[in-house]
């Protein structure tokens, strides 16, 4: 589908299907929806006064013109409540509309931006979640089919943005930018999560993150079996060695060899498929665990968006990808490893493997002299637990760092709850053997995987993202179709905005 913007009256547009807006609670339609219910003689005002639509979040309403206006069809979209009117309630209604639309099969569609007006939204921010809503909740995941669903319908072919004032036109065209880069990044990051492990394996991931980089300018390298064992990564090699798919150490970095600007590092966890190893997991479900890569896929879908809207400053993304299966070279509860700073590890538990990735990750991290450093990963079954599926967690060793993630958290929609990070965490996981163990076991389990990360970090702010509930949804909703979410690409990207200026 092609976004196009254009100046003119949303009553006179020339397209399939145009879209309106409403308020939860309004009876007398204002703005451009007035506009076009004065036109329909009233009809959108009937609706509400016969109770058939109160515009709640999502809710959407179809009404035929027969002729009053260009349009044959229009389509009044529920905000939702006015005080409570914010970007996710933006996104909502324009991906219940789109996904209206190709219900509708119709080709070309017209819309005005909800919330740029009574809203209060600034017109940038308004298109921006206009557009994010609109290719979020048209998402689909065509996978391995030999012939599409037969249900499936044609996306619309044209969304234009009508907009009546001109002196808005220029703000409105950098938020449909944005919107776009945006949405492709959290798109990428879904069809890497959705795809099946024995078709996402760490090789073609780093083939998917070399493309990436070739299309957007980025600098690219990967570091196979070789490359990392000569780095001392022997904790992510512990991990590595179990199978026979080449582990790949990705290093992704935007605004390369800029040395006058500030440098971020994300770091993403990266197993493409984790069977816990010989701490083997249940069976049960254990098909969702191809979506163990999703914090990996989340930072190389980051550092694609930066590169599209050329923030200015200095990212650089890392990905440690390998899967953890059981095998004839696989660690060993009880087994001891050195990773790259110099510092033991001793294994507790095979399928707390991620952490070990994020050690050396993290070690190699410093050479960069970040200004901050933020790991994100399907860490543990407690961020589960304690948040299910509407927040990730996550802990800091900066109070700075801190209230930039979380105002990150805000500004894009991708939630976070922030944990604390207590010395005594540290007493649980200390080894008797070792300079840390990996696992403090059943209890506090997702505290102390924080401490045991952070023991891997040195000389820069660090945070860290449990998103462990956050890879897949289980449910379909209008911005968020089942399946993998995309989560933290936004989060990343709103961060590296508000550091940029």
């Amino acid at each position: 589908m092609k976004i196009a913007l254009e100046q003119g009256n949303i009553v006179q547009a020339d397209a399939d299907l145009i879209i309106v807006n409403l308020f939860q609670g309004v009876t007398m339609p204002g703005g451009a929806t007035g506009a076009v219910d004065r036109a329909l003689a009233g009809a959108i005002s009937d609706v509400i006064a016969a109770g058939d639509f109160t515009g709640k979040s999502g809710e959407t309403l179809v009404l035929y013109t027969r002729g009053a206006i260009p349009a044959p069809r229009v389509l009044v979209v529920g905000l939702g409540e006015a005080g409570k009117f914010d970007g996710r309630a933006a996104r909502t209604a324009a991906a219940a509309a789109a996904r209206k639309a190709r219900e509708l099969g119709v080709k070309r569609v017209a819309t005005i931006v909800h919330g740029a007006g009574i809203g209060g939204m600034e017109p940038a921010t308004a298109a921006a979640a206009l557009v994010e809503g609109t290719r979020l909740g048209l998402y689909r995941y065509a996978g391995h089919r030999s012939q599409p669903p037969k249900d499936w319908k044609p996306d619309p072919e044209m969304l234009i943005v009508v907009e009546r004032n001109a002196a808005q036109l220029a703000a409105l065209a950098d938020g449909v930018a944005r919107g776009e880069a945006v949405a492709q990044g959290v798109n990428l990051a879904r069809d890497l999560v959705n795809t099946p492990a024995n078709r996402m394996t760490p090789t073609v991931l780093a083939e998917r993150a070399a493309a990436l980089a070739q299309e957007t300018g980025l600098r690219f390298q990967a570091l196979g079996r070789a490359e990392c064992k000569a780095l001392g990564m022997g904790i992510f090699m512990a991990v590595a060695e179990e199978s026979e798919q080449e582990p790949q150490f990705i290093i992704l970095e935007h605004n390369a060899g800029r040395d006058d600007l500030p440098t971020i590092v994300l770091a993403g966890k990266g197993v493409t498929f984790d069977s816990g190893g010989i701490s083997l997991k249940p069976g049960e479900e254990m098909w969702k665990m191809k979506g163990d890569m999703a914090g990996a896929a989340a930072v190389i879908a980051a550092l694609g968006v930066a590169a599209r809207l050329q923030l200015p400053v200095h990212v650089v993304g890392l990905a440690p990808c390998a899967e953890n299966l059981p095998g004839g070279r696989a660690q060993k509860p009880g087994d001891v490893f050195t990773g790259m700073m110099g510092k033991t590890m001793e294994v507790i538990s095979t399928d707390a493997e991620g952490r070990m990735l994020l050690a050396d990750a993290l070690a190699y991290a410093a050479r960069f002299k970040p200004a901050a450093v933020v790991d994100i990963a399907t860490l543990t079954g407690a961020q589960a637990i304690a948040l299910g599926p509407h927040a990730a967690a996550f802990f800091a060793n900066d109070e700075a760092l801190a209230a930039k993630l979380q105002a990150a958290a805000e500004a894009s929609g991708d939630r976070l709850w922030r944990l604390p990070l207590y010395e005594e965490y540290a007493e649980a996981i200390k080894s008797q053997v070792a300079d840390v163990k990996n696992s403090a076991g059943r209890y506090a389990g997702i505290g102390a995987s924080a401490k045991f990360i952070e023991h891997f970090t040195e000389g820069y702010p660090w945070a860290h993202v449990d998103m462990a509930s956050l890879a897949l949804a289980e449910e379909d909703k209008p911005v968020q179709p089942k399946g993998a979410t995309g989560y933290g690409v936004r989060l990343f990207v709103s961060l590296l905005e508000a550091w940029g200026r």
